[in-house]
């Protein structure tokens, strides 16, 4: 990924919305590069900033600060007012509604952009017959828009998007309007499709799951702000940023202090109220600093007998547990406190077992405890309160 070139290139971009005491400011600097032929996330949750940063990348809004680049060409610098019109950019667009024009065939809908530009007829002809081929709907350019299926639909929106070769493609919450199954198929198609043309793609969504299974980078946004930048793999098991570990799935909380970190990437060691545990610090992170360990429960192996040979054991009772057919997720009490644990479900564990949990501190992220940027939010917003997940925080 070194080698590749940016082919967006957004910093320290400013936005507000309404007037004087009604002033809202939705976008605080955001700065970053999107190197070409990715599929790129913005990842947050609602409010958060991610679509009107992709709006202000499409020129649908405009910025009140700060510079937007497309393929080496400046398209919104706010000090030298420079301000490119949507239709002048390189980009193609899929909105969160399709668009699809009921009264036009397949084919008249994907051909609109070349027709308003008054292409020859033989030239949209062709264009819409690679671009159907590329999206898996040749064949079918004859078929009414209402009798095609909400997959059909998307794929039409998608191939209207490319017929004008764009260098960047646009998606707002493409997959918000399908049913579950659907959403889950075409999660695929999409990363597919994108693969085989090889068109940077910015993909805007608010779903976790959505956005570790499809995307090569995800930058996490919250207030406004860019929160942390990597690879789904990255932020999910390594994460930086206190605020990625807990928005990007389920994770347990361990509050303590720093007593010693080398910051070379080895284990160090964190005093908390359940021992001195060994954890894998984030970058930054320093001696006596008040921080916290994130563990997610999938990591945690629980087991009947105290192993006598690992570190990090702690003792506990099982309060719950939920057999969820892939997993038991289970509560487990450990002193006054709750860990959420998943185990096999071929491992059998009873409310009221006395168990022994083993926190591997490779899986164990010491994060700095004061970057609590919408962390009670984000806890609240993923997990109902009354769940097995909601209360596997320790403290």
């Amino acid at each position: 990924m070194a080698d590749r070139r940016d082919m967006v290139q957004i910093e320290a971009l400013e936005k507000y919305f309404g007037e004087d005491k009604e002033r809202v400011h939705v976008l605080k600097g955001v700065s970053l590069n999107i190197p070409e032929g990715l599929l790129y996330t913005f990842l947050g949750p609602s409010g958060c900033g991610k679509t009107t940063t992709l709006r202000c990348v499409a020129g649908l809004e405009r910025p009140d600060g700060g510079r937007i680049s497309i393929g080496g060409q400046t398209v919104f610098a706010s000090g030298e007012r420079v301000y490119v019109p949507t239709n002048k950019r390189p980009i193609g667009m899929v909105f969160q509604s399709y668009a699809i024009w009921p009264h036009m065939t397949v084919a008249q809908n994907v051909a609109y952009p070349l027709t308003i530009q008054r292409r020859s007829k033989d030239e949209i002809k062709r264009r819409v017959k690679d671009v159907l081929r590329i999206v898996g709907l040749d064949g079918l350019e004859d078929r009414p828009a209402p009798k095609l299926s909400g997959g059909q639909q998307q794929r039409v929106a998608f191939a209207r998007a490319l017929i004008n070769e764009p260098k960047v493609m646009l998606l707002d919450e493409p997959l918000s309007n399908l049913d579950a199954k659907l959403r889950v198929q075409m999660r695929s198609e999409i990363k597919a499709l994108q693969r085989r043309t090889n068109i940077t793609t910015i993909f805007v969504t608010h779903d976790q799951a959505e956005a570790l299974a499809i995307s090569d980078q995800i930058a996490v946004m919250h207030g406004g702000t860019l929160i942390e930048v990597g690879s789904p793999h990255q932020l999910y098991t390594r994460p930086k940023r206190r605020f990625t570990a807990t928005f990007l799935g389920l994770t347990n909380l361990i509050n303590g202090k720093v007593l010693d970190v080398d910051g070379d990437g080895r284990p160090g060691k964190m005093e908390t109220k359940k021992g001195i545990l060994s954890f894998i610090p984030a970058p930054g992170l320093k001696k006596d600093q008040a921080a916290v360990i994130s563990i997610r429960p999938e990591n945690i192996p629980l087991h009947k007998e105290k192993p006598q040979s690992l570190e990090n054991v702690l003792e506990g009772t099982v309060t719950e547990a939920i057999f969820m057919g892939d997993s038991y997720q289970c509560k487990i009490a450990v002193g006054d406190d709750i860990l959420a644990v998943h185990t096999h479900p071929f491992q059998s564990v009873n409310p009221g077992d006395k168990v022994y949990l083993h926190l591997d501190p490779k899986s164990c992220n010491g994060l700095p405890a004061d970057d609590t940027e919408g962390v009670e939010e984000t806890m609240v917003a993923n997990y109902d309160k009354e769940s097995p997940q909601a209360k596997g925080v320790l403290s």
